[in-house]
């Protein structure tokens, strides 16, 4: 006979008052008065409307100085210049590429904008252009660093430092863009034997930490060496603790991660997604994260 697993309804555990200190956002619905004062300048998300600042998206007010805005929950990425982010080359033009990096149009690499492998620096000529589908080609996962935002809201991309480039085997991650926080750097090696680049674009990928950095290939040779169990199972793992932490709506960053990664130990793999596994794992992690802050 064929096991059958049956899972019966819980009483959900009441979060404490200590871990519901960080929500103290003022959260507005479209419509909602955000304030009758005159003074404040309107920002992205509002609008005027009858001598009074109003919400036109859901989602956070932050405020600057004078200068309100809406920081809306579920969003499509609006790029900032120096953001991290992974794309997918969705075509090949006149020297140029076009990635989709989950924002409104397609973003740019131009080839102008990249090292050549190797890293020669030199002007790029006719040739460089024919063998543009030799360094990139369609459905090939690039990281890239925003060089610059047109008018129209489309993303400019570069890839003159080593650390970016074509990605190699590894995992996919979507997620929405306003759940990774803003970090310094968002390329870590993982204690766990796995790396991560946290694109701030909402795209997360996950792969085996390289043995040795290779500094000579320009960021274009990939590694397509088989990938251990071991660490199959840690990008595996890892995947299930970004998609637990994004279904309870905590900001992913290094040590979110590593201390989900650490509360899932005790499950296996494929039991992390559960909601009664999820909510107990992130739990831990929330509390965690609340005693290191303090």
């Amino acid at each position: 006979m064929a096991a059958i697993e049956i899972r019966l309804p819980v009483a959900r555990k009441l979060v404490g008052q200590s871990l519901a200190q960080g929500s103290d956002k003022h959260l507005v619905a479209p419509g909602d008065t955000i304030t009758t004062d005159t003074g404040y300048m309107r920002g992205h998300g509002t609008y005027m409307g009858e001598e009074k600042l109003v919400a036109s998206v859901a989602g956070a007010v932050e405020r600057v100085n004078k200068l309100i805005c809406v920081k809306a929950l579920k969003t499509r990425y609006n790029g900032e210049v120096g953001d991290i982010v992974v794309g997918r080359v969705t075509e090949v033009q006149q020297k140029r590429w076009k990635v989709e990096t989950n924002a409104r149009l397609d973003s740019v690499l131009l080839l102008s904008s990249m090292n050549l492998p190797g890293g020669e620096l030199r002007r790029r000529s006719a040739e460089d252009e024919l063998a543009m589908r030799d360094y990139l080609q369609e459905g090939d996962l690039i990281s890239a660093e925003v060089q610059a935002v047109f008018s129209d809201g489309a993303v400019s991309l570069h890839t003159r430092s080593l650390k970016y480039g074509k990605l190699g085997q590894g995992v996919l991650v979507q997620v929405s863009p306003s759940l990774v926080k803003r970090q310094k750097t968002h390329f870590h090696d993982l204690p766990c034997g796995a790396s991560v680049i946290l694109g701030n674009n909402g795209f997360i990928w996950i792969y085996p930490t390289p043995e040795q950095k290779d500094e000579e290939a320009g960021g274009f040779v990939t590694n397509l060496e088989p990938v251990s169990l071991h660490d199959r199972e840690v990008i595996s793992r890892l995947r299930n603790c970004i998609l637990a932490l994004v279904a309870q709506k905590l900001m992913l960053y290094d040590t979110s991660i590593v201390y989900c990664y650490e509360a899932s130990l005790p499950h296996q793999i494929k039991d992390i997604l559960k909601p009664e596994v999820m909510q107990e794992i992130v739990l831990e992690t929330r509390q965690r994260l609340l005693g290191l802050e303090g």
